[in-house]
């Protein structure tokens, strides 16, 4: 079996990682939960039949040992808790934004050894993602051309009552790093490398620090150009990702999440076909499975660096007025060690 520890026993961990490890209850034990508030920690523990409650991550890495940690806390604190867990010989599976910035996603990276770190993308999972990127890497649907990648959700004031939420110190950034990232990875994940950015980004109407609104052009190295849009201002709220190829156009809409049938397919030529095979709809415990097929293979999964890549470069745009290149944020760059570029007053 492998012994599991959740720490951070907020909304997510319940509504996403306990059914998830459930699912895995034939190779999956959960030994015990971790968070600051003791009341909360415990009444999770109960709720979910888990053994252990600790409200320190160090002592329950020393006392019980866990083979992964799924970490359900808030983005600033998870650079150092993954690395902690990875130094302990822990596996992680982390909540996105991984880290705040691409320096502390390289931390992570490096303190692996035996142990590794994922990253919950879990919209790459869901039914017809996976077959869509076949076909256009196998180049039966034609060339991509365009696609619109857009998170239109809607967040209130009270939504940033939260301390840590709409600040770069604690969030790291607004919906482009907290809310667009997963449709902006599904979609490197089906069209493969980008190459350049321009973006705009803004503070319109929520009395935050960090953008509440972000708009950009993306150039992929396969010639298609997308645009992007990430919003919390967007009373119909929707997920929407378009892919027009020469030879069809593929569309998802959804929120968030999607089954089989939220793919929409539209032929472009008489031979142009859609016959994804029915699965489960995108959800943790299908990428979970994979995960722990990849940790019992001794497989290092995806952090997800090219997604944070683009979200940085995206940032980098907005703020700077210029292109944006991929490969040139290196670690000499002010967007490397943050994603306002050591300019955090810019939307005050």
């Amino acid at each position: 079996m492998i012994r599991t520890a959740i720490v951070g026993t907020g909304g997510i961990a319940g509504i996403c990682h306990i059914p998830a490890l459930r699912a895995q209850a034939h190779r999956v034990a959960i030994v015990a939960a971790v968070d600051v508030d003791a009341a909360r920690a415990g009444a999770f523990a109960a709720e979910h039949g888990i053994p252990a409650v600790y409200t320190d991550l160090d002592t329950m890495l020393g006392e019980q040992r866990p083979d992964l940690v799924h970490l359900c806390t808030p983005p600033f604190l998870h650079a150092d808790q993954a690395v902690a867990c990875l130094e302990a010989g822990a596996w992680v599976w982390c909540e996105k934004p991984v880290a705040l910035s691409l320096a502390e996603l390289d931390r992570i990276r490096a303190a692996e050894g035996p142990a590794a770190a994922g990253a919950v993308f879990q919209h790459r999972y869901g039914p017809g993602a996976r077959y869509l990127r076949d076909r256009i890497a196998e180049g039966t649907l034609g060339r991509p051309l365009v696609a619109q990648c857009v998170t239109a959700w809607y967040r209130d004031d009270a939504y940033y009552d939260v301390p840590w939420r709409g600040t770069w110190r604690s969030e790291g950034g607004g919906p482009t790093m907290g809310h667009g990232i997963h449709q902006m990875d599904l979609m490197l994940d089906v069209l493969g490398p980008w190459a350049e950015v321009r973006a705009m980004a803004g503070r319109l109407e929520r009395d935050i620090q960090t953008e509440d609104v972000s708009t950009a052009l993306v150039r992929f190295e396969n010639g298609a150009i997308a645009t992007v849009v990430n919003s919390v201002l967007s009373p119909r709220e929707e997920s929407y990702l378009r892919f027009d190829l020469t030879d069809a156009t593929v569309e998802l809409r959804h929120l968030y999440g999607y089954s089989h049938a939220d793919w929409t397919f539209t032929p472009g030529s008489p031979g142009a076909t859609w016959e994804p095979p029915a699965g489960p709809p995108s959800s943790h415990t299908v990428q979970l499975a994979h995960f722990l097929d990849d940790y019992e293979a001794g497989i290092r999964p995806d952090l997800g660096r090219p997604t944070m890549e683009l979200v940085t470069a995206l940032y980098k745009a907005a703020l700077t007025g210029l292109p944006v290149r991929r490969g040139e944020i290196d670690a000499a760059d002010p967007f490397h060690a943050s994603l306002h570029g050591g300019r955090p007053e810019v939307f005050r």
